[in-house]
């Protein structure tokens, strides 16, 4: 069996970062994106772990970016099994007086910097009648939440996006699933006071919040081919809070 290629958007840190060293774990090829600050740590763990990776540039919210980034994985490494579109920002801020632009931008990047990435990459997986498609969303996109309506809404859209690709590509092979992740500490919750945690981890069942680890193993069974049967789906990995 061809060894397996994965490319991770937005993997300079956080969520996508443990998604990336999970892959390299698993003997994946792995694909690194960032968009500004190069992930020097990450590559730092990846050449001691003696990964097959390379690192790429690029904002998948441009038409151009995204297709060099496909580009790129190909010639490095013949193909492309999985894609993981983790890549997203937020602009968080009350509905009256939230910009025009701080809306567009945040669904520029979380959904249409998806779209970009699964058309670049649908090609090669349909020609191979093989292929993963693995969406991060969140629970904001099934709950909704106040001062992020530019952000519940590209996530939304995400999930929708998810399950149409899914109904689309099944035929040929290929599943396309979402995850819907809580609230996870990484460096947008690092920014929260200890009272605002503790408050937060009250609401969510499991009273705690979640680790990236948590997401990246909930990522890799959705790329593995015993997930075979499991598509158009949206696993939301966040301690009960949004049941």
């Amino acid at each position: 069996m061809d060894k397996m290629t994965a490319i991770i958007t937005g993997s300079g840190r956080g969520i996508g970062a443990e998604c990336v060293l999970a892959f390299a774990k698993e003997g994946y090829n792995v694909v690194v994106n960032y968009t500004s600050r190069e992930p020097l740590e990450l590559v730092e763990k990846l050449d001691s772990m003696g990964a097959s990776y390379i690192a790429v540039k690029g904002d998948v919210s441009v038409e151009e970016d995204a297709k060099a980034i496909v580009k790129k994985a190909i010639e490095a490494f013949g193909t492309v099994s999985v894609l993981v579109n983790n890549a997203g920002i937020a602009k968080d801020g009350l509905l009256l007086r939230m910009k025009t632009e701080d809306f567009r931008k945040v669904l520029d990047v979380n959904l249409t910097g998806t779209f970009n990435m699964i058309r670049e990459v649908s090609g090669t997986m349909v020609k191979k009648r093989y292929g993963r498609i693995i969406n991060i969303s969140s629970v904001v996109g099934i709950m909704g939440n106040a001062g992020q309506a530019n952000y519940a809404s590209s996530k939304a859209g995400v999930i929708g996006l998810t399950k149409s690709v899914a109904r689309e590509l099944a035929r040929r092979g290929i599943t396309c699933n979402a995850v819907a992740p809580g609230y996870v500490s990484t460096d947008m919750t690092g920014v929260l006071t200890d009272e605002q945690k503790a408050a937060i981890s009250e609401s969510i069942p499991l009273k705690e919040l979640g680790k990236t680890e948590d997401i990246a193993n909930a990522v890799l069974f959705l790329a593995k081919r015993e997930s075979s049967y499991i598509t158009g789906q949206v696993l939301a990995v966040d301690g009960g809070m949004s049941m």
